[in-house]
């Protein structure tokens, strides 16, 4: 039974526990599959991570309860982090905390000279008695404060040049990799990637407490933990299903610029613990085949896609949906180009700046995940260059639920993704968000999106990073909306598109799982409609 005690049916069919590497707010996925989940009867526990240094935290989402465990990284820094840069950078602090408490040192000295200055220029005013030496010994102290002020500055500016100049990619940092990578084999990523252990060090306890029937692991960090959770208990005479949700292609990741031991200490991190898994399940039918052959499955891994809920407004939310246009300030007839989720380089975005002077009339519309990162501001900057800062508009995300309704107050869906090896086999979370928002797409030839848009006829495809061929895509759209929105009329397309079908999708692999539990209760099987809908396939 869930932690309030409130439906007797939930524990009947088998605890699951859902393992998230993030915060959950934000991770859309992982919130419709607990909550969809403990709809269809399952105790769901959903435990993800708190903010760095944050506390503990705990709300529900419908009959599923949400945690987030406080993790500690020690283990992330690297020993260098922990010790002098003597050769790089000689002034510098010891990376001790010293030079922060220094600094503070300094300002605490320097705001008791004010005070004594005024205490003095009080003192000579009203008449009374200065000490002959006070006057000088103040101003002393004060220019002293200066020079001592400017070396701690200098001291701690080379303390975080030494930080920022130490990066994993000499070629001693891959003589290292590979060494450990021949020495480990699958067990390297303990000397690579030591973090990971913050991640087991921090859910671990709280997995094995709560003595799941199934851990439904997401994504390459915690596949490791749920492994070891599996592990433990059956040295106790437990049986753990573990299913492993595959939210990428790992050796496709853009490898970190400054760690050249990141990609392989958590590839060899994610196939050392995939064997564990009863089932694996991912987000599109490419990535399913590619895990199948990367990790040598006997079953192809089953596919829910990131599809949106056609549930727009949960009961146990009174949240208005906001409205796009107002919030760009701008009428119903000035076309709006709306590009939602993540905000990177490798999303492409600049392509949609860069054609605004070619578009005189559009406004675009950047809903982000974080509007103050420096990639957004050289977005902004941009745009100032180009006179066309006016029409460029920074929006938060909204509940995961209002985001189709809110996206569809805009005229034109763009996916502007680079190639890239994850971005080529999947239709990605906007690309169904946009379709049930009613949204002609724009989007880049990334080889999946390309040929379902040129197969659905919904949009245009321009060549990624081709500003005169994204004007192009988007001039033909803005000329015939209609035209494009047609193609939602096409009977199936949205109806397979849905969260509803998917969650049918993880109701049969949680039921897999668990042969003995009882079947899913009659008031959730009422509730959903995905059983009425058939699923298709477009462009697989």
């Amino acid at each position: 039974m869930g932690s309030d005690g409130t439906t007797a049916a939930v524990a009947t069919r088998g605890r699951v526990v859902m393992l998230v590497d993030n915060g959950v707010i934000g991770d859309s996925r992982v919130q419709k599959a607990a909550r969809s989940a403990a709809d269809a009867g399952w105790e769901v526990v959903l435990l993800g991570r708190a903010p760095a240094g944050g506390q503990a935290q705990s709300w529900r989402l419908g009959a599923a309860e949400v945690r987030l465990i406080p993790m500690p990284e020690p283990l992330a820094k690297r020993r260098h982090e922990f010790r002098r840069a003597l050769l790089r950078a000689p002034l510098a602090y010891p990376p001790s905390g010293i030079g922060a408490h220094r600094a503070q040192a300094v300002k605490a000295w320097r705001a008791d000279l004010q005070v004594r200055r005024a205490a003095l220029t009080l003192a000579a005013r009203d008449g009374g008695r200065v000490p002959s030496l006070a006057w000088p010994t103040l101003r002393f102290e004060e220019k002293f404060s200066t020079l001592v002020r400017l070396w701690v500055s200098l001291r701690n500016r080379e303390l975080t040049r030494a930080r920022r100049g130490r990066k994993l990619t000499s070629p001693w940092d891959r003589a290292y990799t590979l060494f450990w990578q021949r020495l480990r084999g699958g067990g390297a990523w303990r000397r690579l990637e030591p973090g990971l252990w913050d991640y087991e060090l921090a859910f671990g306890p709280v997995v094995d407490e709560l003595a799941p029937d199934l851990i439904h692991a997401n994504d390459f960090r915690m596949i490791g933990v749920g492994a070891r959770a599996k592990i433990r208990a059956a040295a106790k005479g437990r049986r753990i299903a573990l299913l492993w949700d595959a939210h990428e292609y790992l050796p496709g990741v853009q490898p970190w610029r400054d760690n050249a031991r990141w990609l392989p200490g958590n590839v060899a991190h994610e196939r050392e613990f995939v064997p564990y898994a009863d089932a694996t399940m991912t987000v599109s039918g490419g990535l399913a085949d590619l895990l199948q052959r990367e990790h040598g499955l006997a079953e192809r891994p089953a596919v829910v896609l990131n599809a949106p809920t056609l549930e727009t407004q949960p009961a146990d939310s009174a949240e208005p949906v906001p409205d796009i246009r107002a919030l760009c300030g701008i009428g119903p007839g000035t076309p709006l180009l709306v590009y939602s989720g993540v905000a990177a380089a490798k999303r492409g975005l600049g392509v949609m700046v860069e054609a605004l002077p070619r578009l005189p009339e559009a406004h675009v519309a950047f809903v982000v995940n974080k509007p103050q990162s420096a990639y957004v501001k050289g977005l902004l900057r941009r745009a100032e260059e180009l006179g066309v800062a006016g029409r460029v508009h920074l929006l938060p995300y909204v509940p995961h639920h209002q985001v189709v309704p809110f996206l569809s107050g805009a005229q034109v869906g763009v996916i502007p993704i680079q190639h890239w090896p994850n971005h080529e086999i999947a239709l990605i979370t906007k690309f169904f968000e946009y379709s049930h928002a009613g949204l002609p797409l724009v989007v880049s030839d990334v080889r999946t999106m390309a040929e379902t848009v040129r197969e659905t006829g919904q949009g245009e495809v321009f060549e990624a990073e081709d500003v005169a061929d994204f004007v192009r895509a988007v001039t033909a759209v803005l000329a015939d909306p209609a035209r494009y929105r047609a193609a939602y009329d096409r009977p199936g397309l949205l109806a397979g598109w849905t969260w509803e079908a998917q969650a049918e999708v993880l109701d049969d692999v949680y039921s897999r799982l668990l042969p003995g539990a009882p079947p899913r209760p009659m008031s959730a099987r009422d509730t959903s409609t995905a059983a009425e809908q058939t699923v298709v396939e477009v462009g697989a």
